[in-house]
């Protein structure tokens, strides 16, 4: 009975600490990889760089008030 049974997810490397996956954690091996991995997007480490934006390029986006302006 158990060769009927058809794994959801597949395995692979647990982004945090390359140990397999498990289905319950899944893309992680364990509760303690999730939890690491959410810490790390809570404190900003997951970031993507960006140049700085121009006081010039500030004036082309709209804003709420602008928005109102208009109608």
């Amino acid at each position: 009975m158990a060769d009927n049974v058809v794994k959801l997810k597949p395995t692979r490397p647990c982004p945090v600490c390359g140990k397999p996956s498990t289905q319950a954690h899944h893309p992680f091996c364990s509760g303690r990889c999730a939890d690491i991995d959410l810490n790390r997007w809570l404190s900003g480490a997951y970031v993507i760089p960006a140049g700085p934006v121009a006081e010039d390029d500030d004036d082309a986006l709209p804003t709420a008030d602008s928005a109102d302006e208009e109608e």
